[in-house]
């Protein structure tokens, strides 16, 4: 998530920040990306995820395969993140135009496209780095790259040659990003930087997740060395090493770190290529490695001591660390009598949530110094869309790619699976809901009672959690079945009406999970009706 952005939202409502934050020199709240490889998964599925944590368009819809006759171009655009709904052109610009593919494939075209109908995904983390490699007479924004590749490629080496092309040919004007790349063989974690004021151009790097391994990346560079004689684990652009020196970012003769060179000190202005949530995630995996948080660098990747299911990486991106000392809520206690046996208990108080804004965090520190200090979790509350997606060389790719999208805080919201082969979404889902509130918007849908349920969060959980899980497990243990049923369709009535059964799997499940977060806000405010 572009760190640009956050500057609007640091009044905002649903803002999180601590106080230590606001006076960062970068900031953190942005978006988490978790990669898993096929031989570190439960059942041999290829991972990747996103965390779209900010004020961007939350609308989302399936953009179909084309064809197009010889000499047709494509504009290449900025500001599609900030649009309205499918059709909006508010503010939206054209940076220029490209040579348009004869044959594009369907893909989900979230705010940072995400899955095409081949199985190839992305998820994606700002990472910033130094401002003075940016140029923004550069054509390309990462959600273009983005966009064109899942329109054009099939798989994730295919996907990163093709940015980097792009990016030579036409130039890179956005910050430091990361892409998280995967097809169903693979997972690479790819970093992009540009060049400078001088040179319209870009630099990166990719690196190859091991099949048995895991990977993370927050919102810092973590690229460290690299082998490029090792053609099958790295990639890079030709420039890598000559844009360091040029920029005087390296001077040749200490070992070459990508991270240092181009992404420099972290947003805690510590030169260190990781922070918490990079950590957390790595150590909880492995944690006979033992891990330091006062390491330089911590690995890309880890070898999990247990292999993980999607499941798992759903749990990691609504993580807010309680029970450990990060636990933003651990000092809230208070004494609770049990009315049936006379004794007293010390609880968390029910006021108290992981994601309370600065002036809640303000006041309680205000009783008490030190009560609260907020760290940055991995689930936030100003999240627009989060996704994990896990792909499926076994299966038919319109079945085996399969996005578990939610809206709003991803520690609160429910997944539905999007497919592949879905065709379509319900028109709720292809209006964004930050700009302005409307119940039209499948976002309000989930927002409200997400929010009312932090009101008194010790007891709102219980129904929300259970009703988050429902779907989870719901869709979960329904995959089997409806993979049997695309393939009947296939064999009886065709492609055609196997993806129809799809999309309309999909638009059910959404319905459904729609429906219940309305209950749960009529409960909520039932429950509260007397006072907050």
């Amino acid at each position: 998530m572009k760190i640009r952005s956050i500057l609007f939202i640091l009044g905002v409502t649903f803002s999180q920040f601590s106080l230590a934050q606001q006076t960062l020199p970068r900031d953190p709240d942005c978006c988490t990306s978790i990669m898993v490889g096929k031989l570190a998964s439960t059942d041999g599925s290829v991972m990747t995820s996103h965390t779209c944590d900010s004020w961007y368009r939350t609308w989302v819809n399936v953009v179909p395969a084309a064809d197009f006759a010889n000499d047709t171009v494509m504009n290449i655009y900025d500001g599609r993140m900030h649009t309205e709904s499918v059709n909006d052109q508010t503010k939206l610009t054209v940076k220029g135009q490209i040579p348009q593919a004869k044959h594009t494939y369907a893909f989900l075209d979230t705010a940072y496209p995400c899955l095409n109908e081949k199985q190839l995904a992305m998820g994606e983390t700002t990472i910033s780095g130094r401002d003075t490699l940016r140029n923004p007479k550069g054509m390309f924004m990462i959600e273009e790259l983005a966009r064109v590749a899942l329109q054009r490629c099939t798989t994730a080496r295919d996907a990163i040659q093709l940015m980097g092309k792009l990016v030579k040919e036409y130039g890179y004007g956005d910050s430091g990003e990361c892409l998280t790349i995967a097809d169903p063989k693979e997972v690479w974690h790819f970093e992009i930087f540009g060049e400078g004021p001088d040179q319209i151009g870009g630099v990166w790097a990719a690196v190859r997740i091991p099949d048995d391994e895991v990977g993370v990346s927050a919102n810092i560079s973590r690229i460290s060395t690299l082998n490029l004689k090792d053609t099958r684990n790295y990639m890079a652009s030709e420039n890598v090493f000559s844009v360091a020196k040029k920029l005087k970012l390296w001077d040749g003769k200490e070992p070459f770190k990508f991270w240092k060179a181009y992404g420099g000190p972290n947003y805690f202005g510590k030169m260190q290529a990781f922070s918490i949530r990079e950590f957390f995630i790595l150590s909880t995996l492995a944690p006979s490695l033992k891990l330091s948080m006062d390491d330089e660098e911590l690995p890309l990747s880890v070898k999990p001591e247990k292999k993980i299911s999607n499941a798992d990486v759903m749990a990691y991106l609504r993580q807010t660390y309680e029970g450990t000392e990060w636990s933003v809520t651990k000092n809230l206690k208070v004494a609770v009598k049990d009315r049936k046996t006379g004794k007293t208990d010390t609880i968390t108080s029910p006021r108290a949530n992981p994601w309370m804004r600065t002036d809640e965090v303000q006041l309680f520190n205000a009783l008490q110094k030190g009560a609260v200090t907020a760290n940055r979790n991995v689930a936030v509350p100003q999240c627009a869309y989060s996704t994990v997606i896990q792909l499926r060389d076994w299966l038919p790719d319109a079945v085996g790619g399969v996005c578990w999208f939610g809206m709003d805080n991803p520690g609160q919201s429910p997944r539905v699976p999007i497919f592949c082969g879905t065709t379509d979404l319900p028109e709720m889902f292809k209006i964004c809901g930050n700009h302005r509130y409307r119940l039209d918007a499948a976002l309000w849908h989930y927002r409200q009672a997400n929010k009312l349920a932090t009101v008194r969060w010790g007891n709102a959980r219980k129904i929300l959690e259970k009703n988050l899980l429902h779907f989870e497990r719901k869709g979960l243990e329904e995959l089997p079945m409806v993979e049997q049923r695309y393939a009947e369709l296939v064999k009886s009535q065709g492609e055609e009406a196997a993806k129809a059964y799809l999309t309309d799997y999909t638009k059910d499940f959404i319905g459904a999970t729609l429906l219940r977060w309305d209950e749960m806000t009529a409960k909520y405010w039932n429950d509260y009706r007397f006072g907050f």
